[in-house]
């Protein structure tokens, strides 16, 4: 990073109230003083905000209000000012072109935040927080990022690394002591504190399906032979027509999904084409991708016409599409056209030919009936992933895979004091899991991970 004073849109393109331009570096201030001549703006103080017209040589381009920032007191911790104007594209892009023409640059995809971790305002782990913020779309994804942000996984993982780096400490003391050969790590006290920190490590692990379910959404397969109400019950679930429904056999051809929120989860709610041996080439087509997205779900929804005397292809199909760590609803749908008896007996056949476990709900898509059950259980798989034990929920994969390496070195420091391995060797070790546990707050970390981390970050954050 260099010290180019650098410029973005920060709010979104299009028309709107307001838009605003950020301006961050060294001569943010001589750089905006160049179209402002209202006020001087180096005499006014940090955290003030000015009106005035904002000017390219002799004509005005718009009415603005400057916020004034100054070092360290922004989110870069450089001086900072903030433009806010009449939120037209036109005027945005003249804005941006005269602060250009004054000395600026246009900002990198992400390069305030770059900024603000590089300055040591935040870390590596709060800068991405900042991103799953932005892209958060229900509450339960919004409280993980907060809580990122405030540093949650950072003070848990600061508290092991401080604990292991003590000892760390002591090893390398040992190393300046060979010839002597003493002793000064206590390797019962070691091996307690690895138990403890193997403890956290796989309670951090654990949280990532829950983290990943909050972050990126539920994947809920619905499936089913033709006409046995898929789309309708897709229909249902999101309270509006969005799939067609016919009684010809086949109608859902491609595969349909739609984000539904529960309780403030997502599901990605992903309606197939019904399965069946076919000769017409588009839909077995359609037939093979329903297929493929059962193997990406997290939740199978199994819809068996409950009118149906002959149940064996269901079952066929249900034993060949299921794994251990999918979850399984059968659906009897249509039960406003059968019998209690008949729905019973049902459930009973499925029970009998089904080992794997699942839950059976009656429904009725067309009259609406037990839809809420059905939301119920979705949002209930969701729930049983979250740790009681554990306040932090990790969402990025990076973290996810920061920590399984740090796990890894942990087990390998416990072999190597089980085995009395060399001083020298544990230290290696000692080393390799304090380095994957700073990988997750940028303690330790290297531009090619800088760059892929923010280079997906909008332009102007």
């Amino acid at each position: 990073m260099n010290n180019d004073t650098i410029c973005a849109l920060a709010t979104a393109n299009g028309i709107g109230a307001l838009g605003i331009i950020r301006v961050s570096g060294d001569d943010a201030l001589p750089i905006v003083q160049k179209s402002f001549p209202t006020k001087k703006l180096e005499k006014q103080k940090s955290h003030t905000i000015h009106y005035g017209y904002f000017m390219d040589g002799e004509e005005a381009i718009d009415e603005v209000m400057l916020s004034i920032f100054l070092a360290p007191k922004s989110f870069t911790t450089e001086n900072s000012v903030e433009i806010a104007f009449h939120g037209s594209p036109h005027i945005g892009k003249r804005i941006l072109e005269t602060l250009i023409k004054n000395g600026a640059r246009m900002a990198k995809a992400g390069e305030f935040t770059l900024r603000a971790f590089i300055n040591g305002r935040i870390d590596l782990s709060q800068a991405e927080a900042i991103a799953d913020v932005i892209a958060s779309e229900n509450e339960a994804s919004r409280k993980v990022a907060i809580n990122q942000l405030k540093g949650g996984i950072t003070n848990e993982i600061s508290l092991l690394r401080t604990d292991l780096l003590n000892f760390v400490s002591l090893i390398e003391l040992e190393l300046d002591f060979a010839e002597e050969d003493v002793e000064f790590a206590d390797r019962t006290a070691l091996s307690g504190l690895l138990d403890k920190i193997d403890h956290k490590l796989i309670s951090l692990i654990e949280s990532f399906q829950y983290g990943n379910a909050i972050k990126n959404g539920t994947a809920v397969a619905i499936i089913g032979k033709p006409n046995a109400g898929k789309s309708t019950l897709l229909n249902a679930l999101l309270k509006e027509e969005r799939a067609i429904v016919s009684n010809i056999a086949g109608t859902t051809r491609d595969t349909i999904e739609e984000i539904l929120h529960i309780k403030g989860h997502a599901f990605r709610l992903i309606d197939t084409a019904g399965l069946r041996e076919t000769v017409d080439e588009i839909e077995a087509i359609g037939v093979k991708k329903a297929k493929e997205k059962v193997e990406n779900a997290n939740i199978l929804v199994y819809l068996a016409d409950a009118a149906t005397e002959d149940f064996a292809e269901d079952i066929e199909m249900i034993q060949s599409l299921l794994r251990e760590d999918l979850k399984l609803i059968i659906c009897a749908t249509k039960i406003d056209e059968v019998t209690p008896t008949k729905y019973e007996a049902v459930e009973d056949i499925f029970r009998t030919a089904i080992s794997h476990e699942f839950d059976f709900i009656k429904i009725s898509a067309v009259e609406n009936q037990n839809i809420q059950d059905l939301k119920n259980e979705l949002s209930s798989y969701v729930e049983h992933l979250k740790s009681e034990e554990n306040n932090v929920v990790i969402t990025n994969q990076r973290h996810f895979e920061a920590l399984q390496k740090s796990l890894d070195a942990v087990n390998k420091v416990k072999e190597a004091i089980s085995f009395q391995i060399s001083t020298e060797l544990l230290a290696y070790e000692l080393r390799n899991a304090l380095e994957h546990l700073g990988e997750i707050s940028g303690e330790v970390t290297n531009d090619e991970v800088l760059g892929n981390i923010f280079s997906k970050f909008c332009i102007g954050k």
